[in-house]
């Protein structure tokens, strides 16, 4: 006798929760059944997806938020770097060097 397989030793425990028989007799509790895997399916898929997308949008909005922070401190350096040259300018005017 050949020893058996993983695969038969798993189908031989697996059984089906409704027989061919069972179908035949009344297709819709067969079909209901399957309907409900499928929902269960779609639903475990669905939430996989959220979180993945969730963790993607998070590592998003840290990018982003590098980027307003770095935008933010060019910005404060040229207004400071504008208000002295403005300053200037109007010292000069004053004084009549410029007009």
């Amino acid at each position: 006798m050949a020893p058996k397989k993983p695969i038969d030793t798993i189908a031989s425990s697996v059984k089906s929760p409704i027989t061919f028989k069972e179908f035949s007799k009344d297709p819709v509790k067969g079909l209901l059944f399957i309907v409900i895997i499928a929902i269960g399916y779609l639903y475990y898929d669905g939430k996989i997806n959220y979180t993945e997308q969730i963790e993607k949008q998070g590592q998003k909005i840290v990018l982003l938020e590098t980027k307003i922070d770095q935008l933010s401190d060019q910005l404060r350096r040229s207004d400071s770097a504008l208000s002295g040259a403005i300053s200037k300018i109007t010292v000069l005017q004053e004084l009549g060097k410029i007009q």
